[in-house]
């Protein structure tokens, strides 16, 4: 948690952000004081003393935010797992930079270990000293608690995350931050007739889910809802198109980090009361062989009527995903956003250092998610959206065929789900930054909740008087 305070003290770890001239902010303590600015002469970006049992920590101000992260968490890499506070003391863009790398830092998933308890940050608090804004910081905190749900989320197995436990981890979330939660379950999806989520199920003993989110303020600036929709694979053999390659199963857990995505950034926007109406919907299932599970050749009825050849039954997100955006429809949105882990070719394409943004919402918004993303440090690198790719999706005996070959596979998927929409629409392909399978800085192992900081800006931005 971080807090503002006005003094700090004189035993706790400290991190002083340096000036131009390589001077630091002038401490209450005149010994720490002047023992600082003598060790900082000549140093480089980022350094640290030892004085007894205090650390003090000295990083340079930047222009560039996402370094001043970084540097947050090589604090929390440097700074004893035993600490219980540290305080940061700067200009305030630099400060609450420098902590919001520390804070995603400190996140750890220990609930399967036994000695989880010894394995766990003491960390208690991250203190503040700057000149904040009255809501700045709560509203950060917010932002941050919302990024831990997910990773929480994400990185949870299947073992307990169901498609039905996710839909009631969802709903707690609006217990907690005031926002309606619907959870439709398999009678009322097949009365819909959601004909791809139905069919992506029918490989599991488990039952789907269909959650409907709904956040509306009264202050909502918006007149049409904003609607958000996320994959929730709770996880993906593939289905009978089986994942062939060594190793490709491991990580599936982490198919429904669209879903924790969207759920995530609507808990944050509740949370700081920004003035917008949104509607969340999260169609969740495990995709597998068993049972009657859904084979290639089979053609499926979808929500809004269309037929689906499915040649490949592991392009399963497109197929539930498709029903969600249909349903969208009945909102008269006056703009719908997917988030999805949906295809290998995206990360193949850009790594897992940005997501692709695709669609057909005007420029000016793919602008805007393009500007939130770079930010904060959650890129989005757009990609061509044009009519052209939909031919690789003819079918010779339905209306449309699963998927496009093996050439631009991100984008014939996001045209595919495109088909399903009637307001104006962008698609994020996360598949990359969504889960890493290696430590990267504050974004860690394993489940990273990416798309929450960059929607939340966003959203905050555009439907806040601010932008």
């Amino acid at each position: 948690m971080i807090k503002e305070i006005k003094n700090y003290a004189p035993t706790e770890s400290l991190v002083f952000l340096l000036d131009k001239k390589n001077t630091v902010a002038e401490s209450e303590n005149p010994i720490v004081f002047q023992q600082a600015a003598e060790f900082v002469k000549g140093k480089e970006d980022f350094d640290f003393l030892k004085l007894g049992n205090q650390h003090i920590f000295f990083i340079r101000e930047n222009e560039n935010k996402e370094k001043l992260r970084i540097a947050g968490h090589d604090v929390r890499a440097k700074l004893p797992r035993t600490e219980k506070n540290i305080t940061i003391i700067g200009k305030k863009e630099g400060v609450l930079c420098v902590a919001e790398g520390f804070a995603l830092s400190n996140y750890q998933f220990l609930k399967y270990f036994k000695d989880a308890d010894k394995k766990k940050y003491a960390l208690e608090n991250i203190f503040v000293i700057g000149k904040f804004g009255k809501e700045e910081i709560t509203n950060l905190n917010n932002v941050l608690k919302s990024v831990v749900w997910a990773r929480d989320m994400v990185n949870e197995p299947v073992s307990f995350l169901t498609a039905t436990q996710l839909a009631n981890e969802i709903a707690t979330l609006g217990e907690i931050a005031g926002f309606s939660v619907e959870i439709f379950e398999k009678n009322k999806i097949e009365a819909l007739k959601m004909g791809g989520l139905l069919a992506v199920n029918k490989g599991s003993i488990d039952p789907p889910t269909f959650t409907v989110i709904e956040y509306k303020p009264k202050n909502a600036t918006n007149k049409k809802p904003v609607v958000l929709v996320g994959k929730g694979v709770v996880y993906d053999t593939g289905g009978l198109s089986l994942k062939p390659t060594a190793s490709s199963m491991d990580l599936m857990k982490s198919d429904m980090a669209g879903a924790a995505c969207m759920a995530g950034t609507i808990y944050a926007a509740a949370l700081n009361n920004l003035p917008v109406h949104i509607i969340g919907l999260i169609p969740a299932t495990d995709n597998r062989p068993g049972l009657n599970a859904y084979a290639p050749g089979d053609v499926i009825h979808m929500y809004d009527g269309t037929t689906i050849e499915v040649l490949n039954t592991d392009a399963e997100g497109r197929m539930i995903l498709a029903d969600a955006l249909a349903y969208s429809n009945k909102f008269n949105p006056e703009l719908v956003i997917d988030a999805a882990t949906l295809t290998g070719a995206a990360v193949v394409a850009i790594g897992t250092k940005a997501s692709c943004m695709m669609g057909n919402a005007k420029q000016k918004v793919l602008d805007k998610l393009t500007e939130s993303g770079n930010e904060v440090h959650e890129r989005v690198v757009q990609l061509p959206f044009w009519d052209e790719y939909k031919d690789q999706l003819k079918s010779s005996i339905a209306d449309m065929k699963n998927i496009g070959g093996r050439n631009a596979g991100m984008i014939t998927a996001g045209k595919f789900l495109e088909h399903f929409v009637k307001a104006p629409y962008v698609h994020l392909d996360i598949a990359g930054p969504s889960f890493l399978e290696a430590k990267e800085n504050y974004k860690g192992l394993g489940g990273t909740g990416v798309g929450i900081r960059l929607l939340t800006h966003f959203l905050e931005n555009n439907y806040h008087g601010k932008g």
